[in-house]
Parts: structure tokens; C-alpha cells; sequence
């Protein structure tokens, strides 16, 4: 959690999906992450080091998890940091993040 949320930067949109509406485990969906329009990360969910339902397992030991909890996990290849060169995302830009099945958040860059 320490690294993936701060104050006021752990955006959701108003609608969940729910299990009923993605295949079974969520596997095979479709993750983009677009900086400006432009693709940076691209993966599947298949793809992820553990699935869904380990994810869900492994969280569950230390935390008491209840219906409508999030579970915030890793990202796929390709953060700014690691690209040559780097890229870091700077005030006014857009960045979406798209989970096929599930939808699209869209976010404009601040600066702190």
C-alpha cells in the first residue's frame, strides 16, 4: 500500500464491477495504461505473478477483508523509471488506466 497510494491519489471511479460480470478469476483481461494518449503498459491479467484468488488469499491472512474492500497490487512492465530514458509523468498530463470488462479511469496530472 505504502507505494502505490498517498493523500488524494488513490482515485476510483463510482461504479464497481462486480465478479458476476468478468470471467472466472478475472484472467485474460486486458490492462493499458495510456500517458497522453500514448500506450506505455500493456499486459494481461494472466500475466500478473499471483492471480486473483491468491492475491485475495495472501491479504486475507494479516487483514480482515469485507465486501466492497480493494486490494491495490503491482503494475505491469514498462514504469516510467525503468524506460530508457525515463519517463515521468508531469503536470497536465492525462493518464487512463484501462481494465478491459471493467472500465477506464482517467485522471489529469498536478503538480503537489
Amino acid at each position: 500500500m505504502m507505494g502505490k497510494n498517498f493523500d488524494r491519489s488513490g482515485a476510483f471511479e463510482p461504479e464497481i464491477t462486480t465478479e458476476e460480470e468478468l470471467p472466472a478469476g478475472a484472467r485474460g483481461l486486458r490492462i493499458q495504461t495510456r500517458l497522453n494518449g500514448r500506450v506505455v503498459q500493456s499486459a494481461v491479467t494472466t500475466d500478473m505473478i499471483f492471480d486473483v484468488a491468491t492475491l485475495i488469499s495472501i491479504c486475507s491472512e494479516p487483514f480482515a477483508l469485507a465486501p466492497g474492500d480493494i486490494i491495490i497490487s503491482g503494475t505491469p512492465a514498462g514504469v516510467g523509471f525503468s524506460r530508457n530514458p525515463p519517463l515521468f509523468m508531469q503536470a497536465g498530463d492525462q493518464r487512463e488506466v484501462e481494465i478491459e470488462g471493467i472500465g477506464t479511469l482517467r485522471n489529469a496530472v498536478a503538480a503537489e
